[in-house]
C-alpha cells in the first residue's frame, strides 16, 4: 500500500482535529453520559442512534453499522479521498498538504465515470460563464446589471455568478475541445442534442448564470435569468434533472451555510436561491433554499442532522404562505422548533430589502418571526368573517386541532385566551370543545393501540442477529485489529484461509498486507486506508465487538475451532446432499461412499468439543 503523505503530518491531522467538532458539523449531536448521539448522516432514522466516542476519537452507527474516525468520516461524508480528506482537515488547523491526483491508488472511487464527467463539466462551465462576466466584453452588460442590483464583486465572487454568450454552441465546442463525452454531458441538460442529429448545442444562451452546488460544493446544475425581457423566453431556465441533481434532495447555499447553520444553531429556509443571495447582503449567512419544489423529507432530513431550529421565510403573498403552512406542518411533523418569519404587503425579500434596506429586513423580519401557532392562526384567519359563524366555528376547530397535539399548558391557555378575544367566543366553550377533540384522539388512539406493536415486531424481525460461527468471525477479527502477532496465531492453525465469509477474509487480507507495510500500525490507520465502505462497517464493527485481552490466545483458540467446526459441519451437509443426488442417478456406490465419508466427518466434530 502505497502513501503519499508522511505518517507524522497525518497522525498530526487526527489528533489535531477533534471529531466531535468536525461531525457536529454535519450532525446534531447531544451529550449523553461519555458519548455524543444524533442521526445518522448516512441513512435516514427518525431515532438517533449514530454515537461519537470523544475520548477514542471514533464514531459509531448501531443503526447501519458505519463507523471510522475523523479522517474516514470526512471520506464518507463528503465522497473525498484519503488525501483530499487529510488536506481538508489540515486546512482546519493552518496546516497546509498538497492534494495527490485522484488517480492515486489510496483514492476514494464509489463515484461512477458518468457521474464525475458531469461534474467536471459543470465545474467547466461554471468557471468558463464566471469569467465571461467578470473579463470579457460580452459581460459588461450584464455586469453593469447586477451591480445596479445590489450585487457587489464579492457577491459575484462568492456565488460565482457568471454570464452565458448569445452563441448556440459555445460551450459545446470548448466541451468538445477538451475531450468530454458529450452524450454523458447531455444527460444533465447542460447541452441538448439537436433531434435526429450527433451533433449538440447550448441550453443556456445569454442569460446570467447562477451555479447550483450540492452539500461538497460541487456544481451539479445551473439557473440562468434572461437580461432583457423576450415574451417567447422564460425568465427563468432551469437545468432538468439528472443523475447528479435531483430537485428533493438539493438545498441550495447548504455548502456554504453549513457552518454558520451549526454556530447559530438555526437556518433559514427560503423560497428561492435568489432570496438567500438577497438575504446574504443584509447578513443572512445561514440561509438556504428549495429548488423549486416543496420542502421534502430530505431535505428535513438534511436540516435535521444540523439543527432543531427551522425559521422559514417564503414569499408574502398567498402562495407563499400556503408554501410555508405546508412546509411548517411537515417540519413539526419530525418535532423540529418551527418559526415563520412574515414578509408584509406580499412582498419577497429582495423587494422587502429594496425598499426599507438590509438593517430592516434582519432585524424586523428575520429576528422577529412568529411561532408555529401564531402563523398558523395568521394563515386560518385570512379570508374568514367572524361574523358569519361557519367561519368562526371553522378557525377555532382548525386551531385546537393544532393545540390538541401540544403539551404546554401555559400555550394552551395563551392561544385560547386570543382564540377567544378574536371570536368572542368564551374561554370555557372553547376548552370544552378541545377536551371533546382530545377525547376523539385518545378513543381513536386506544383503537389503533395495536399498530405500534405490529410495528415494532417487524423492526424486531428486521433487525439481524449474528450466527455463533459470525460471532467468531467478528471476535478473531478484532484480536488481529489490535494485536498482529493474532494473524500468526491464526496462520498456524487454520492456514490461510482463516475466515468463512468473503468480507471477512477479504478484511483479513488487506489486513494482512498492511501490516507487512505498517508494522506498529493501528486500527485507526488501516480505515484510513481502506476505500471500500462495506469493509470499514465490518471492521469497525469488529474492533469495537467485545473481547478478551487478558485472555488472548485462548479466545483466538475457540474462535478458529467454532471456524473449524462449522466448515466440517458445511462438508457433511454437502456430501449428504450429493449422497441423495447419487441416489436418484442409481450411482449406489457413489452414493455410500459419500454417506461413509459424512460419517467420519461427524465423528471428527468430537475434536472440536472441549
Amino acid at each position: 500500500m502505497t502513501n503519499r503523505i508522511e505518517e507524522e503530518i497525518i497522525e498530526q491531522v487526527r489528533n489535531s482535529n477533534d471529531i466531535v467538532d468536525v461531525i457536529s458539523e454535519y450532525v446534531q449531536l447531544t451529550k449523553r453520559g461519555r458519548n455524543y448521539f444524533g442521526l445518522c448522516p448516512f441513512h435516514g432514522e427518525q431515532t438517533p442512534s449514530f454515537s461519537v466516542t470523544q475520548e477514542k476519537q471514533i464514531f459509531h452507527c448501531f443503526g447501519c453499522g458505519a463507523g471510522g474516525n475523523v479522517i474516514t468520516f470526512l471520506m464518507d461524508i463528503e465522497n473525498l479521498s484519503f488525501q483530499d480528506a487529510v488536506s481538508k482537515l489540515g486546512s482546519r488547523i493552518g496546516l497546509t498538504i498538497e492534494e495527490s491526483s485522484s488517480n492515486s491508488s489510496e483514492a476514494k472511487t464509489p463515484i461512477s465515470k458518468e457521474v464525475s464527467i458531469m461534474r467536471k463539466a459543470h465545474e467547466f462551465a461554471c468557471e468558463y460563464f464566471h469569467h465571461l462576466l467578470l473579463h470579457t466584453e460580452e459581460g459588461e452588460n450584464a455586469l453593469n446589471y447586477l451591480e445596479e442590483r445590489g450585487f457587489s464583486k464579492e457577491l459575484i465572487e462568492k456565488y460565482k455568478i457568471g454570464w452565458s454568450l448569445p452563441n448556440w454552441d459555445a460551450l459545446t465546442t470548448l466541451l468538445e475541445r477538451k475531450g468530454m463525452d458529450l452524450q454523458e454531458i447531455e444527460k444533465t441538460g447542460l447541452i441538448i442534442r439537436k433531434e435526429n442529429e450527433l451533433k449538440y448545442f447550448d441550453r443556456f444562451r445569454e442569460r446570467i448564470m447562477f451555479p447550483v452546488s450540492d452539500e461538497s460544493g460541487n456544481v451539479i446544475a445551473f439557473s440562468g435569468r434572461i437580461l432583457t425581457k423576450n415574451e417567447n423566453e422564460a425568465k427563468y431556465l432551469n437545468s432538468p434533472e439528472s443523475p447528479i441533481f435531483q430537485k428533493s434532495q438539493v438545498l441550495y447555499n447548504l455548502d456554504k451555510a453549513r457552518l454558520d447553520i451549526r454556530k447559530q444553531r438555526n437556518v433559514v429556509v427560503f423560497e428561492g436561491f435568489l432570496d438567500v443571495i438577497a438575504a446574504s447582503k443584509a447578513g443572512i449567512t445561514n440561509g438556504v433554499a428549495t429548488m423549486g419544489t416543496a420542502l421534502t423529507s430530505q431535505h428535513i432530513t438534511k436540516l435535521n442532522r444540523l439543527t432543531s431550529n427551522v425559521t422559514l421565510c417564503y414569499d408574502g403573498d398567498k402562495a407563499g404562505m400556503e408554501a410555508a403552512k405546508r412546509a411548517a406542518t411537515s417540519l413539526q411533523a419530525q418535532n423540529i422548533q418551527t418559526e415563520v418569519a412574515i414578509i408584509p404587503d406580499a412582498m419577497d425579500p429582495d423587494d422587502y430589502i429594496k425598499n426599507f434596506g438590509e438593517d430592516a429586513f434582519r432585524t424586523k423580519i428575520i429576528e422577529k418571526p412568529h411561532s408555529f401557532l401564531s402563523f398558523m392562526m395568521i394563515v386560518s384567519k385570512r379570508d374568514k368573517n367572524f361574523n358569519n359563524e361557519n367561519d368562526t366555528l371553522q378557525y377555532i376547530q382548525e386551531i385546537l386541532e393544532i393545540l390538541s397535539e401540544r403539551n404546554s399548558s401555559v400555550e394552551r391557555d395563551l392561544y385560547i385566551r386570543q382564540l377567544s378575544q378574536e371570536t368572542n367566543v368564551s374561554e370555557e366553550a372553547i376548552y370544552q370543545h378541545l377536551r371533546k377533540i382530545q377525547g376523539n384522539i385518545a378513543k381513536q388512539s386506544k383503537n389503533e393501540q395495536t399498530i405500534p406493536l405490529q410495528v415494532s415486531n417487524e423492526k424486531k424481525k428486521k433487525t439481524r442477529t449474528l450466527s455463533a460461527d459470525e460471532v467468531s468471525e467478528r471476535i478473531l477479527l478484532s484480536h488481529m485489529l489490535h494485536n498482529p502477532q493474532v494473524i500468526d496465531i491464526a496462520r498456524r492453525n487454520s492456514g490461510d484461509q482463516c475466515f468463512i465469509r468473503d468480507v471477512y477474509e477479504a478484511a483479513y487480507v488487506r489486513l494482512s498486507g498492511y501490516y507487512e507495510d505498517y508494522p506498529d500500525g493501528d486500527y485507526q490507520r488501516f480505515l484510513e486506508l481502506l476505500n471500500d465502505a462495506e469493509l470499514r462497517k465490518i471492521v469497525m464493527e469488529a474492533a469495537l465487538s467485545e473481547r478478551d485481552p487478558d485472555h488472548e490466545t485462548e479466545e483466538v483458540m475457540d474462535c478458529l475451532r467454532h471456524i473449524r467446526k462449522y466448515r466440517v459441519e458445511q462438508q457433511i451437509e454437502q456430501k449428504l446432499h450429493e449422497a441423495k443426488e447419487a441416489e436418484k442417478m442409481a450411482d449406489i456406490a457413489k452414493a455410500t461412499k459419500l454417506a461413509q465419508e459424512a460419517i467420519q466427518l461427524k465423528i471428527s466434530l468430537a475434536t472440536f468439543e472441549r
